[in-house]
């Protein structure tokens, strides 16, 4: 991703990425399976998505779960080689890691200036991100799946927050995934079906 000295923009989006969450979303409730890896979603592209859509620099945070001891290197490679800083975090068997870490993120970001696009469906946001969202001088923004997002975090769509589909907004897959969603007309297409 370009650089702000380069790029003309002064401003930042952060990427904060709910890894385990997608991946849950993706394996139980879309697929009811592993996910082979042309089901994956294309974490490049997200970045891109989130420079494009916003127009200026991006900071992608991937949150693991580094409980177990041991860590996907080769995962966590290619996310370095695209722009990501992983995040692979451990603590106790009861301690929800992952979330925990998004949440004093999110936090941390709310005393500095920058932008925000959390990827994940899970309400245990909802506070941190309101904060976020109730300040007029940034831009909020949710990348999910818009059947699975929690009703705690489309409340917040009335007070500014922006969302993008993962699959359709941001084109993050190589393939057609097998959704029932709701189609707004104008994007029906019959032959999908037939």
């Amino acid at each position: 991703m370009s650089t702000a000295s380069d790029s003309g923009t002064s401003g930042t989006t952060y990427v904060v990425v709910d890894g385990e969450n997608i991946d849950a979303t993706l394996g139980t409730a879309i697929l009811q399976a592993r996910p082979a890896p042309d089901q994956r979603p294309r974490w490049e592209r997200v970045l891109a998505f989130a420079q494009k859509e916003w127009g200026q620099d991006v900071k992608g945070l991937f949150f693991l779960n580094a409980s177990s001891g041991s860590l996907p290197m080769s995962f966590v490679q290619a996310l370095l080689a695209i722009g990501f800083q992983p995040i692979p975090l451990s603590g106790e068997s009861y301690e929800k890691v992952v979330d925990i870490g998004i949440k004093r993120t999110l936090e941390a970001i709310a005393g500095r200036a920058g932008d925000v696009m959390l990827v994940s469906h899970d309400g245990d946001f909802a506070g941190e991100l309101a904060t976020l969202v109730e300040d007029p001088t940034r831009r909020t923004g949710l990348i999910a799946f818009r059947e699975f997002t929690s009703t705690a975090l489309s409340g917040l769509i009335g007070q500014g927050l922006q969302t993008f589909d993962l699959e359709h907004d941001v084109n993050a897959f190589n393939v057609q995934l097998p959704r029932v969603r709701i189609i707004p007309l104008d994007e029906f297409d019959p032959t999908r079906y037939l």
